[in-house]
C-alpha cells in the first residue's frame, strides 16, 4: 500500500510541476478579487467589487459560496502578493488530497486494481486542466473526495468537517446528501448517522442567513436574479448544457471507459454517477467539463473493475486519457501565458503613473495582468479620449465604448497560437469545454489562433456627421460619454448626461434630440446645451416619444459639443447601469 501511495504522489507531482507557473486564467480574476477583499473584510470576501462585462457589480450573487475565496485570502495573507508559483504549489496539495482520497476509495471497491483506478482518476482531462486553476473546482473536488473516502471507511466523525468544507466551497455539495444517504442505507447506518445528511443544508443555509443578517441580502436570491437577468436558466441553455455534459462524460475516460460504464452495473457506484450527472443537468447551465469532476472517481472505479482481467485495455484507456489531458493542459497553459506576455510587453513603454490612461477591453487573465500594471477596466459606454490606450481581446465579449471623436489606431498585436491544434476555447473553435457559449464539442481541433489581442491608441479625428442617428455605424466615433451600446439596431440608453461631438451645419439650423422617456424612467425635464450654453429645456408631462429642438444656430469652429441631459436617473432590476432615457438621434437634422 505504501508503494501505491508513493506512485500516486509521484504521478501527481509529475503532472503538476510543469504547470506551476500557470498564468492567471478564466474566473481566477474574480476569486482573486475576493481574496484581496478578504484582507480588509475577512467575513465577507464576496463583497468584492469589480467590473463584469462592462457593469460594476459585486460577488454576492456568485454561483459559489466563499470557501475558495477564504483559501486564496489566507494564501495572499501569508505570501503577501499574488504570485503564480507559490499559489499553484499550495493548490497542488489539494490535488494530492483528492488523489489520496481516491486511492482509499479504490482500495475499498477494487483492491486488485486500486492503483490503476487512481491513476485513471488523475488522468481525467478536466483534472489535468482545471487542477492548474485557482477557481473553486479543485478545492470542491478535494473536499468531496475526502468526504466520500471517510464516509465509505466508516470514519463519520472526521467526515463531518470534510463535508462542511465541501459545502462552503460549492452549492453542488448538496448532491452529497442522496449519495451519502444511499451508502448509509446500504450499510444499515442511516438511522444512526442521518445527521451527516444535514451538514450541507446547515452550512449553506447558515451562510445564507449570515449574509442576510450582516449584509441585508440572501446570496442565493441575488444569484437567482442574475439567472433571470441574463437568461441563464432558460430551456435553450439547459438543452445545450445537457448536450455538452454528455460529450464531456464520454471524453472523461475515453469511449473505452464509457463503454465500461454502460456495460457494468454497480449499485452504489453507478448510482453515484447517475445521481450527480442528473443533478448537473438540472443545476448547471454552462456545460463545463469541470462540473463533472466529482463523478470521475466512481467512473474510474467502474472502468477498473470492468477491465480488471484485461489490463491492456485498462492501461490503453489511461494512456489515451493522459495524452489528451496533457495536450489540452499544455494548450491551456500557452493561451493564458500569451495574455501575461502581451500585457507585459504592451505596457512596458506606457506608464500610467506618467499620465497615460490605459484601458483593457477584455476579461480573464488579460484583465488581471493589464490591471496589475495600471490599466483600467472598460465599463459600458466608457468615454475614451485622444491619447488613451486600449487593450482589446477578439475572443472575449467586447464592451462598447466611445472615443469622443477620436479613432483607435493599432499599436501592437499578438495572435496567440499554441503549438498543438487542440482547443478548449478559441477563435473559430466550437468547443464547449468551458462554456456552451463557445460551442458544444468537448474540445476542438483547429489551427486558428486562440485569441488575437491588440493595443490601440486613440488619436484625434474630426467629426464627420452633423446629424447623428444612434443606429449609424460611426456613432461611437462622435459619442463622447454617457451613452450605452446600440440596442435593437435603432436606439441607445443614456444616463443622466450624454455628450456628443458634431460637425457644424453648413448654415444656420436648429439642433434637435429625438428621445423616448419610458414609463420606468422618473426623469421628465430634458435640456440641450451647445458649446457650454443651454439652448433648450422642456419638462414633459408624461412618458412618450419626443423631439426637443432649439432655435436655429450657426456654431463656429470645426466641431460642436452637445450635452443632452435629463433631471433624474434610475437603475433597472438586474442591470447595474445608471439610466436616464432612450435617445434615437441628436444633431442638426437634414432638411425635409
Amino acid at each position: 500500500m505504501r508503494r501505491q501511495a508513493i506512485l500516486v504522489f509521484l504521478f501527481v507531482l509529475a503532472v503538476r510541476l510543469p504547470f506551476l507557473n500557470q498564468a492567471i486564467q478564466g474566473d481566477d480574476y474574480y476569486y482573486l478579487a475576493a481574496a484581496q477583499h478578504a484582507q480588509v473584510d475577512a467575513a465577507h470576501p464576496h463583497h468584492a467589487r469589480y467590473v463584469f462585462l462592462g457593469i460594476p457589480m459585486d460577488m454576492r450573487g456568485h454561483p459559489h459560496p466563499p470557501g475558495n475565496a477564504w483559501l486564496l485570502g489566507a494564501l495572499l495573507a501569508v505570501i503577501g502578493d499574488i504570485r503564480e508559483v507559490p499559489f499553484h504549489a499550495a493548490y497542488g496539495l489539494l490535488s494530492l488530497l483528492a488523489a489520496f482520497s481516491m486511492l482509499a476509495l479504490a482500495r475499498r471497491f477494487v483492491p486488485e486494481r486500486a492503483l490503476e483506478a487512481t491513476l485513471l482518476f488523475c488522468a481525467v482531462p478536466a483534472f489535468l486542466v482545471n487542477g492548474g486553476s485557482l477557481e473553486a473546482d479543485l478545492p470542491l473536488l478535494a473536499f468531496w473526495m475526502l468526504s466520500m473516502a471517510l464516509v465509505v471507511s466508516g470514519q463519520y466523525g472526521w467526515a463531518a468537517p470534510a463535508m462542511a468544507a465541501c459545502s462552503i466551497t460549492g452549492y453542488q455539495s448538496v448532491v452529497l446528501i442522496p449519495i451519502v444517504g444511499l451508502w448509509l442505507w446500504q450499510q444499515g447506518e442511516l438511522r444512526r448517522r442521518w445527521w451527516l445528511l444535514a451538514i450541507p443544508v446547515a452550512v449553506i443555509g447558515g451562510y445564507q442567513v449570515f449574509e442576510r443578517i450582516t449584509a441585508g441580502e440572501f446570496p442565493a436570491l441575488v444569484l437567482n436574479q442574475h439567472f433571470q437577468t441574463y437568461g441563464l436558466q432558460r430551456l435553450e441553455m439547459k438543452l445545450k448544457n445537457a448536450v455538452a455534459l454528455s460529450g464531456h462524460l464520454v471524453v472523461m475516460l475515453t469511449p473505452i471507459g464509457f463503454w465500461a460504464l454502460l456495460r457494468r452495473r454497480d449499485r452504489f457506484l453507478t448510482a453515484w454517477v447517475g445521481i450527480f450527472f442528473a443533478t448537473a443537468l438540472v443545476l448547471f447551465f454552462a456545460g463545463s467539463a469541470r462540473y463533472l469532476l466529482p463523478l470521475a472517481a466512481p467512473f474510474a472505479i467502474v472502468v477498473a473493475r470492468h477491465y480488471s482481467k484485461r489490463p491492456a485495455l485498462l492501461w490503453t484507456c489511461f494512456a489515451l486519457s493522459l495524452a489528451l489531458g496533457l495536450g489540452l493542459a499544455w494548450v491551456n497553459y500557452q493561451h493564458w501565458d500569451g495574455y501575461r506576455r502581451f500585457a507585459a510587453d504592451a505596457m512596458r513603454d506606457v506608464n500610467p503613473e506618467h499620465g497615460k490612461r490605459v484601458w483593457v477591453n477584455g476579461e480573464w487573465g488579460l484583465r488581471f495582468y493589464s490591471e496589475a500594471r495600471g490599466a483600467l477596466p472598460v465599463e459600458g459606454g466608457q468615454a475614451l479620449r485622444p491619447g488613451d490606450y486600449v487593450i482589446t481581446s477578439e475572443l472575449a465579449e467586447r464592451i462598447a465604448y466611445t472615443t469622443g471623436g477620436g479613432k483607435a489606431v493599432e499599436q501592437a498585436r499578438m495572435a496567440i497560437m499554441p503549438t498543438l491544434p487542440l482547443r478548449l476555447i478559441g477563435l473559430g473553435a466550437r468547443s464547449g469545454y468551458s462554456s456552451v457559449g463557445f460551442g458544444l464539442r468537448p474540445f476542438d481541433v483547429t489551427t486558428a489562433p486562440v485569441d488575437v489581442v491588440t493595443m490601440s491608441l486613440i488619436v484625434d479625428k474630426k467629426p464627420e456627421l452633423s446629424w447623428l442617428p444612434m443606429a449609424t455605424r460611426s456613432a461611437e466615433n462622435q459619442i463622447v460619454s454617457g451613452v450605452y451600446k446600440l440596442e435593437n439596431d435603432q436606439w441607445r440608453w443614456m444616463g443622466a448626461r450624454a455628450v456628443f461631438l458634431l460637425k457644424p451645419p453648413a448654415g444656420a439650423a436648429p439642433l434637435a434630440a429625438q428621445i423616448y422617456i419610458p414609463d420606468t424612467a422618473p426623469g421628465r425635464t430634458v435640456a440641450l446645451t451647445v458649446d457650454g450654453v443651454e439652448r433648450a429645456r422642456t419638462t414633459f408631462a408624461a412618458p412618450g416619444v419626443y423631439t426637443l429642438a432649439t432655435a436655429a444656430l450657426k456654431p463656429e469652429g470645426e466641431s460642436v459639443t452637445v450635452v443632452l441631459s435629463i433631471d433624474k436617473e434610475f437603475t433597472a432590476p438586474g442591470d447595474g447601469r445608471r439610466l436616464g432615457m432612450i435617445v434615437t438621434g441628436v444633431g442638426f437634422p437634414p432638411p425635409q
